[in-house]
């Protein structure tokens, strides 16, 4: 039937003349709905891949803005075009963070995070976090006023000298630049320096003193090495001539510093519960509060006692066959440790054993088809630099993303400096069991496997803002992991003194939030570590003294651990036969040192879980 026929009728009557004319209209409606849908979606699609390109190039100027007005945190991230700068820390640059802050956060309110993907949504929470943090940590935090050891030039110059980015004699010449700002730097230092600790007055002047050698063994080493004219290398040496002068006067006013409030007029080292709620916020970025994650860290020790009580009394016949077992059975799995803890390699061969160790675990790694390494990617085991030494036996460091080829260092620190009885304490601790499982830890396929896989991250902003949690937790998630694999072959021996490590991760926690928001005494520290984590004197002294040097960083093991272990057991519930080990370790580093509740609710996502 022609429409032309109905030429002066109302469209109602139209519509009910014939079924025909339904037809029609119904049709057109349906193509006309269709029309309006598709061009909504394109409309959306449009809107979408305008609001990502537009936050991609955000993210370029973003990144190009930070490590100018942060070139030696650009150093660490292999970012080199500013290697030349270093930065007094006065209130000039101080004020210059705060503007470049500001008008970050202002540049993200611009974003309709609806419209963002996955990667660039998280990304824009990141950078959120990031600079939300800073923003704490100048105003609020202040910890230039009250931490002597937060300034120290000896790492950024080291990297520089021991980086092979470009000639030696380039980097000779960006050193010399930075030089030239050392006194300045310190005398800024000073200035800054109004209430602070004796532990971080003690520490600064233990690793500034450290620092020296940089400037009057390695520099001039390199010095004698190089290419420059004559007339370079002595501008270079009058420089360092101050730069020695400054850090000598730095480390000598710390010094009489020390002695004037050795008085009782320092400021207490402890940070109290309100700092260390927004601190344990910002640096931790965890689904839990930190008094959530010290509940937790109590509950999960209670469960450790248990398993080691088991494991315990199944070995003692194995070793104290003529011996009942102790109705305190606490005391029973301590005098087992310590019984245990006698095999151990000998002092002068400690950092040799570490070196012994790695492909061994590299191996197993493969053959079990744990996740994926990429070994071009050099691990050097070496022994810690003096600038370093102070905190931690043992550490990593790490290229950045821009640099992600250069050389991984393992830091071992030798035991040099120890009597015989601490070095005995120290091996006790770091026995035969126990050195594989720091191994795994720092090295394979913990912190050295992690970072490389974050090096490879889509994501810059993943990888330069690197998570402590996510990074921390991953180290202790992979211990446990390589056990349960099958590792050691489930030897009751080594299960103990896994148990007894992951005490110390647990243990961690609960002495951090202890000492800085309850107030914990040195006495009940060591008690809590000796008695009840079962730790060597020298080993407990040291975490110590950690605790009152550092807040909140010691938490990042067991709440990062937690939330790992606790979203793959989840996804494997929720996969079940399907459930592919190495897919899902691939799929979780693949998203660089993000904070693992981002990484968990991008997979959750792709797996379509809760």
């Amino acid at each position: 039937m022609s429409v032309k026929f109905f030429v002066g009728v109302t469209l109602s009557a139209f519509v009910m003349a014939c079924s025909d004319g339904v037809e029609i209209k119904d049709q057109t409606d349906s193509r006309e709905a269709h029309k309006s849908e598709t061009m909504a979606q394109e409309n959306t699609a449009n809107k979408q891949q305008d609001q990502n390109l537009k936050f991609e190039v955000f993210k370029n100027d973003f990144i190009e803005a930070l490590w100018k007005i942060k070139p030696g945190y650009a150093l660490f991230a292999g970012y080199y075009k500013y290697d030349d700068l270093l930065v007094v820390p006065n209130k000039k640059h101080q004020q210059e963070n705060l503007n470049f802050i500001q008008a970050t956060l202002k540049s993200l309110k611009s974003f309709d995070l609806d419209q963002l993907d996955n990667n660039n949504s998280s990304d824009y929470f990141i950078i959120k976090n990031e600079m939300e943090s800073s923003i704490w940590y100048i105003n609020e935090f202040r910890s230039g006023e009250w931490d002597p050891a937060s300034y120290n030039v000896a790492r950024a110059f080291g990297l520089i000298l021991n980086t092979e980015y470009k000639s030696l004699d380039e980097r000779l010449k960006a050193i010399a630049k930075r030089l030239a700002n050392i006194p300045a730097y310190y005398q800024t230092a000073i200035e800054n320096i109004t209430t602070p600790t004796l532990e971080h007055t003690a520490l600064a002047i233990q690793q500034n003193k450290g620092a020296l050698g940089v400037f009057n063994k390695d520099i001039p080493a390199s010095l004698e090495k190089s290419s420059l004219s004559e007339n370079e290398k002595t501008a270079i040496k009058f420089k360092l001539d101050l730069a020695i002068k400054a850090i000598n006067s730095y480390v000598s006013w710390l010094e009489d510093k020390k002695e004037k409030i050795a008085d009782g007029s320092a400021r207490d080292f402890r940070i109290g519960a309100e700092l260390y709620e927004k601190k344990f916020k910002f640096d931790i970025f965890s689904d839990y509060t930190a008094k959530e994650s010290y509940d937790k860290a109590v509950e999960a020790k209670k469960n450790l006692h248990i398993k080691m009580i088991e494991i315990t009394k199944s070995l003692w016949p194995k070793y104290f066959s003529n011996s009942a077992f102790p109705e305190d059975e606490l005391l029973a799995v301590k005098k087992l440790i310590e019984h245990l803890s006698v095999k151990h390699i000998d002092r002068d061969g400690f950092v040799n054993e570490v070196k012994r160790q790695i492909p061994i675990l590299q191996a197993y790694i493969n053959q079990a088809d744990l996740l994926d390494m990429d070994l071009s990617r050099p691990l050097v085991v070496r022994e810690t630099p003096e600038y370093q030494r102070g905190i931690a036996g043992a550490s990593v460091n790490s290229p950045g993303p821009y640099d992600a080829t250069a050389n991984t260092y393992y830091n071992v620190t030798p035991l040099d400096d120890y009597t015989a009885e601490q070095a005995e304490s120290y091996l006790r601790e770091y026995n035969h069991w126990i050195l594989q499982i720091l191994n795994i830890h720092e090295a394979l396929p913990g912190h050295y496997v992690q970072l490389v896989h974050a090096n490879k991250s889509p994501s810059i902003i993943k990888s330069i803002f690197g998570n402590g949690a996510m990074i921390e937790g991953w180290a202790v998630y992979s211990e446990r992991m390589m056990l349960e694999s099958g590792y050691g072959n489930q030897e009751p021996e080594l299960w103990l003194m896994y148990s007894k490590w992951n005490m110390r991760v647990v243990v961690n926690t609960i002495l951090d939030y202890s000492v800085q928001v309850l107030g914990m005494t040195k006495e009940q520290g060591l008690d809590l570590l000796m008695n009840q984590a079962f730790q060597e004197r020298t080993e407990a002294e040291g975490k110590w003294r950690r605790a009152t040097l550092s807040q909140v960083q010691l938490t990042s093991y067991f709440n990062g651990f937690a939330e790992i272990y606790e979203f793959r057991e989840s996804v494997k519930k929720a996969k079940g036969s399907d459930f592919d080990l190495k897919a899902f370790h691939n799929e979780f580093l693949s998203f660089g040192s993000a904070p693992v509740p981002i990484i968990k609710k991008l997979m959750q996502k792709k797996y379509r879980i809760k």
